[in-house]
């Protein structure tokens, strides 16, 4: 799966509608030519991910190599023993005590998930984007509220495994974090929230996709992601991880009563799932205690 990125196709979205376009198109001018390049990697992002990834990639890897590599990184296998023991993973059963028997309990869409969550938590530090702790943590802690509903939402409604949609739910907004890492080189932009959020709304699914393939996460999760706002998507079949990654990130935007009432109505993939917004309210209820396990443990 290939993403198609040019500097033409950018171009082509037409006027961001906003008062300062010169700093705004320069910008995604940056972007585009950066994509085209295949220079996607986030800047101060942990080698951790890579190592991991390749590691778990390996089909000659055993499992002595992949603790290795976890173990190289005590944060991470910290990270990881908080979500084999958290409520929403182990909900009866006994307290894992070492790292094998973590990994064994969760698989391995949810070590990448703890990889992802050590990784993003370590950004926030990072000295290029100091300065943005606020954006930052208003993106993770997103992230975590995305990942969480998707995995319950995966778990009750759909064919997906739930693990990997909350590897999915970490990942969605990662074209966000991309975009304002690369921003932090041209503060001026920060000072035109219009310009800036029409950027991001118009290329983060697409910068997110790119980021995904250059890491080799599987087609099902870049694809999930890339139709995670697609509210107009007619699938056919069961539900399965794109319907439960676009519930949960439009339950995650939807806090509010007026917004989550129009969001529901206007979303094709939720009637799939049989979600309307009473059924949304019961979900996010009854599911409260799992959600917010969940989101401890990714801390």
């Amino acid at each position: 799966m290939q993403s198609q990125f040019n500097s033409e196709t950018i171009m082509s979205r037409g006027p961001l509608g906003v008062p300062d376009q010169d700093i705004a198109f320069g910008f995604v001018r940056e972007l585009a030519a950066e994509l085209s390049d295949g220079k996607v990697e986030l800047p101060g992002f942990p080698h951790i991910v890579m190592r991991v990834q390749r590691v778990l990639g390996d089909p000659a890897a055993d499992l002595g190599r992949i603790l290795r590599v976890i173990g190289s990184e005590p944060v991470l296998a910290t990270q990881l023993m908080r979500l084999a023991n958290s409520a929403a993973l182990n909900p009866s059963g006994p307290r894992v005590a070492d790292l094998r028997a973590a990994v064994a309990r969760v698989g391995l869409d949810t070590v990448r998930s703890a990889t992802i969550a050590f990784a993003l938590r370590q950004l926030q530090a990072a000295p290029a984007l100091r300065g943005l702790e606020a954006p930052l943590g208003d993106l993770w802690r997103r992230g975590v509220n995305v990942a969480s509903l998707s995995f319950v939402i995966a778990r009750r409604l759909t064919t997906a495994m739930a693990d990997t949609a909350l590897l999915a739910g970490l990942l969605q907004g990662v074209g966000k974090l991309y975009i304002l890492t690369r921003a932090s080189r041209h503060r001026s932009l920060f000072h035109d929230a219009a310009a800036y959020e029409a950027i991001e709304r118009a290329w983060h699914l697409s910068i997110a996709a790119a980021l995904l393939e250059n890491w080799g996460m599987a087609d099902e999760i870049v694809q999930a992601v890339q139709e995670s706002e697609n509210y107009e998507r007619d699938a056919r079949g069961a539900p399965a991880l794109a319907d439960a990654l676009l519930a949960g990130t439009l339950l995650a935007d939807g806090d509010d009563t007026s917004a989550l009432s129009e969001r529901v109505a206007a979303a094709r993939p939720l009637h799939r799932l049989q979600l309307d917004e009473p059924a949304c309210r019961t979900l996010l209820a009854e599911s409260a205690q799992e959600i917010a396990a969940l989101r401890e443990a990714l801390g």
